[in-house]
């Protein structure tokens, strides 16, 4: 199963080789064909609109992770108690936006139960039987296996980090409040972060630049980046193969002219690390308030955190909040010397079996400050299995943070 490229299809709609109704065809017929293993899917439409506006993405087939609202089609997130949801009565405001953008919404894709931890039923293309992470699991593996070019989750812990690294594609998690969350069921509005896949880190800047009209990042990936170095090791959760591919990346990277240095500040990661879930869990209780009233209905996972989030009292909370920002500020200063750092999207490959979705513990740090990353994928463990690497770049740097991933993906190509 190969991804479909986005810069492709765009070149092949922009000089009508290709049409958006022939585009939408690809994308169903692709997905027929692999959507009894996969699973990616949980409603489609019968038949997409094609908008007549002429955005940069006019008739780019699009999934939307479902937990964001597409007008006309259910937003069951993944859950028993909403399996009778109506119908959206208006897209979500990052749909209008990609809509804006020319981006054809085809349908929703899976999610784990309101983007928590339970796994839903989403193989992973990479190599069947082995999780494809989660919780924008569904939009990850719909990319991976070609049904899509482009798809859209979101990222509370490690929701898009990880599901790129374990399927072998390229993911943005915007900044926080980059653009607005109307129309998605939260979790944690200190934490949700909107997120987009697409195969390659030059497809997401291509994407990023439809988004937004703002110049291509790609177009200015000429010089080598500055690199902070991060290896997780106060974390202690790294799996050799991983190392190992962190370690060859950076020597590729220095050979082919990037600037890299050590990472030093673990003890602030470590302290970050533990601060996200106080954080997730508090405001979690209170967003999905009706949830919790329902608790012995919902998946042991998302229970447990509600009811964690119930009992957390109010000084913990603001401990917690104390120590992100403080650990903004610390943070802030090391982008004042280096463009990005570089670290491991995921503890090693994608695990066997579909009972667990994996560990986001290496993105909390970086979600619990609301900074932008791109993950690239980069190299391969032993096994064949995908292993990523993720760029952390400064708040509102999306367009900077994708021309140091654009570089770093060439560089690591060769």
């Amino acid at each position: 199963m190969r991804p479909w490229s986005l810069r492709e299809l765009v070149g092949e709609l922009t000089s009508g080789i290709t049409t958006p109704i022939a585009a939408w065809q690809r994308a169903r017929a692709r997905t027929a064909d692999t959507e009894h293993e996969l699973r990616a899917w949980v409603s489609m439409e019968p038949e997409p609109e094609f908008d007549s506006a002429a955005g940069l993405l006019r008739g780019v087939p699009l999934g939307v992770k479902d937990i964001i609202d597409v007008a006309g089609l259910a937003t069951r997130c993944g859950s028993a108690l909403r399996a009778d949801a109506a119908p959206a009565s208006a897209d979500a405001a990052i749909v209008s936006a990609w809509r804006h953008a020319g981006a054809v919404p085809i349908g929703k894709t899976v999610t784990t139960e309101f983007a928590f931890f339970a796994p839903g039923p989403t193989q992973n293309p990479a190599r069947l039987g082995h999780t494809p992470g989660g919780s924008s699991s569904g939009s990850a593996a719909a990319v991976a296996s070609g049904q899509v070019p482009l798809a859209i989750g979101s990222q509370t812990a490690g929701s898009v980090t990880r599901p790129a690294s374990f399927c072998g594609v390229a993911a943005l998690v915007m900044s926080r409040g980059r653009l607005p969350v109307d129309g998605v069921t939260g979790l944690s509005p200190s934490l949700d972060s909107h997120g987009v896949f697409a195969a390659t880190v030059s497809d997401l800047a291509l994407a990023w630049s439809a988004l937004t009209d703002q110049p291509d990042p790609a177009l200015s990936a000429q010089r080598a980046p500055r690199l902070l170095v991060w290896n997780a090791a106060s974390l202690d959760v790294v799996a050799p193969e991983m190392r190992d591919a962190l370690q060859t990346a950076r020597n590729r990277l220095t050979e082919a002219g990037a600037e890299t240095a050590d990472f030093l500040p673990e003890r602030l990661v470590s302290e970050l690390t533990a601060a996200h879930p106080v954080v997730m869990a508090y405001e979690a209780a209170r967003e999905r308030a009706v949830e919790l009233a329902a608790a012995g209905q919902l998946s042991e996972p998302l229970a447990t955190l509600l009811l964690t989030g119930a009992a957390t009292s109010v000084d913990a909370y603001d401990r917690a909040l104390q120590t992100v920002a403080a650990g903004r500020e610390t943070v802030a200063a090391l982008f004042d010397r280096y463009d990005a750092i570089l670290g491991p999207a995921a503890p090693g490959a994608a695990p066997a079996g579909l009972a667990a979705t994996g560990d986001p513990i290496l993105s909390r740090a970086w979600q619990a400050l609301g900074l932008p990353t791109v993950t690239v994928p980069a190299l391969r463990a032993d096994s064949g299995l995908p292993l990523g690497l993720q760029l952390i770049g400064p708040a509102g740097a999306e367009e900077a943070l994708l021309a140091a991933g654009c570089w770093v993906e060439a560089a690591l190509r060769g």
